[in-house]
């Protein structure tokens, strides 16, 4: 090849290049573009205020994180939980991941940088005030705060980014807001499979939910296998209870246990069903809900669970009752990561 071969061919290979280049950024930013625009029919949204304090003979509130198109997306929302498709009040306060209880909020956010994206953990006060902020060493998967305010805890993914992936990596922590302390990996834990002592390099903690200030469940995988643990803080200790568990949630009775339960011949992206473990009996419920969910369920009552599903701007809550009957009905459009206050 002569010089002047070499030489076109490298021309043609950088104007290729930077087209290329110049396409996804016109995409990029016609896509942020679209997204800063509202949708015709989506949810009406406006300038508000939004509290974590239990409102005083108003009702409980609905708040979460706002996933309808406009300059208000991602922003923490309000609504009254009885009249969910009333216009929010939202905050200006952004977050991946959200929840909320005892005034005390835990927001998982994320910023673009140039080279890759950054993640922190924020405490909010009970105006959506940062009290403090920790980096976080991957992408935010849950958020959990103790029903006093005093524990928060969240997972992130360090490796894969879903829990249905072939090889992913969790790390799991926990803070006290009295002391600052942080409990960084869970998976320091001393861990007790079916009873007896176990060490394996391949343990993933994912997946709080708190039953008071000084205990918790968890998922534990190992070896192909998931597990709902019981976890002891001052102890730092986690007993397996039961098998076939994910992304647990303690109902408000501290009696069941809502989770992802993995069924045979469900597609291998979404192998999941909603479940109901109740924690006397050992004694499983599924649910209405057939769809595949996202990782975090909530208890709106002590008979009804919330939790999202993929919709047309992201994902859109659903409700269903926790006893096995009924049907999943839509709860609010364009809305993810509920917390119920008061």
């Amino acid at each position: 090849m002569t010089r002047k071969s070499r030489f076109l061919t490298l021309l043609t290979a950088v104007l290729l290049l930077g087209s290329i280049a110049a396409f996804a950024v016109h995409h990029a930013a016609e896509r942020a573009d679209r997204r800063a625009r509202p949708q015709p029919g989506g949810p009406a949204v406006a300038d508000g205020r939004v509290s974590l304090a239990a409102p005083a003979g108003a009702g409980r509130r609905m708040i979460f994180r706002n996933m309808a198109y406009g300059p208000h997306r991602d922003e923490l929302a309000s609504v009254p939980a009885e009249r969910p498709d009333a216009q929010r009040a939202t905050s200006g306060v952004k977050c991946l991941r959200f929840f909320a209880a005892g005034g005390t909020g835990i927001c998982l956010r994320g910023a673009q940088g140039p080279l890759r994206d950054s993640y922190r953990a924020v405490v909010l006060d009970e105006r959506l005030n940062e009290r403090r902020s920790y980096p976080l060493a991957g992408v935010p998967s849950r958020a959990r705060v103790s029903p006093s305010g005093h524990l928060v805890a969240w997972t992130v993914f360090v490796k894969g980014d879903s829990y249905g992936a072939t090889a992913f990596s969790t790390r799991t922590s926990i803070l006290d807001t009295r002391t600052w302390k942080l409990q960084d990996t869970l998976e320091e834990y001393d861990l007790k499979v079916d009873g007896h002592g176990y060490r394996s390099l391949d343990v993933n903690v994912w997946g709080v939910t708190f039953a008071d200030d000084g205990h918790f469940y968890a998922t534990v995988s190992t070896r192909g296998q998931t597990y709902l643990a019981a976890g002891d803080i001052a102890a730092q200790t986690l007993t397996t209870v039961h098998g076939n568990v994910e992304c647990p949630s303690l109902s408000p009775d501290g009696t069941r246990i809502a989770y992802k339960k993995r069924v045979p011949g469900l597609p291998a992206d979404s192998p999941w069903r909603l479940y109901v473990l109740d924690l006397r009996t050992m004694t499983e419920t599924a649910t209405a809900e057939h769809s595949n969910i996202d990782d975090q369920a909530v208890w709106a009552a002590d008979t009804t669970l919330v939790y999202a599903r993929p919709g047309k701007f992201g994902t859109d809550l659903w409700t269903v009752p926790a006893d096995g009957s009924g049907a999943p009905i839509q709860l609010a459009s364009a809305a993810l990561a509920p917390a119920f206050i008061g």
